[in-house]
């Protein structure tokens, strides 16, 4: 167990074990980890070989890391539940931070008591380049089911855009977390490229359909997926910084269809 120091707090006699996987995030770890004091039994720090100052962060606010060769998104998310103690835990990507409010939240739930059947709480992200806030364009509210029940469920097995699955209901909550996702929009766009390889990857691998990697498919989608988020989403209302990152994400949806189809044309090559 990695204990934030001077803490083991219990909400409710219900204790709430934070699991986050990281590794050379210096930029967010601190506040991510000072967000959390008010809620942690426990904190799951799993780090897969940081490089810079994110362990000797971890350290100061009493978080032992465990190291873990990367295994894979959901699963380095599963390990680290299953080192939990707690009775619920917390995940938490290591840029998403606890606003003071959504703490208040999530004591207030759980000292009224979680209803039957309720498994787990979606909670809205606030997204975040530098500093400054994106709430428009399809940014926003970007819910994550990340509150659950210990044993309810795990995380599903996919190269990328990981999720989880439990039994029973998922109710959303009303208080946002901060999501400090980019340092900038280069950095927004280097990473949706690198995930536009991997989920090509993924449908390439795992769920391969043939209209995925169409032409047509390719035409269609981005021009679709830019109008409803700048249009029907209102991107437009947050100015010359929302239009980049709309135009970016089109891009990154043409993009996980163009790999794909070239790791098809591939395969076909080598046959």
């Amino acid at each position: 167990m990695s204990q934030l120091q001077n803490y083991g707090t219990t909400l409710s006699g219900v204790r709430l074990s934070v699991v986050i996987v990281c590794k050379d995030e210096q930029r967010t770890i601190g506040r991510v980890l000072e967000s959390v004091k008010p809620l942690a039994w426990e904190v799951i720090l799993i780090d897969s070989g940081s490089t810079d100052k994110t362990k000797d962060i971890a350290l100061s606010y009493g978080v032992t890391p465990i190291h873990q060769d990367w295994l894979g998104y959901a699963a380095q998310k599963n390990l680290a539940i299953s080192k939990t103690t707690g009775d619920w835990y917390l995940s938490l990507d290591a840029d998403e931070e606890i606003t003071p409010a959504l703490a208040e939240e999530i004591k207030a739930t759980f000292a009224k008591g979680v209803p039957e059947g309720v498994n787990g709480y979606k909670i809205p992200r606030l997204f975040y380049i530098g500093e400054t806030l994106v709430k428009r364009g399809g940014f926003y509210p970007d819910s994550q089911l990340r509150l659950i029940r210990k044993g309810s469920g795990q995380f599903k097995d996919r190269i990328v855009h990981e999720s989880i699955s439990i039994t029973g209901q998922a109710i959303e909550l009303h208080t946002a977390m901060n999501h400090y996702a980019y340092r900038d929009v280069d950095h927004y766009e280097q990473t949706m490229d690198k995930y536009a390889r991997l989920s090509a990857d993924h449908y390439f691998s795992q769920e391969f359909k043939p209209w995925r990697a169409s032409i047509i498919n390719e035409t269609i989608h981005p021009v679709w997926t830019f109008f409803y988020r700048y249009i029907v989403r209102q991107g437009f209302l947050d100015g010359a910084l929302c239009l980049k990152l709309n135009l970016i994400y089109a891009d990154y949806v043409r993009k996980k269809i163009y790999y794909l189809r070239k790791l098809v044309e591939s395969k076909k090559q080598k046959a």
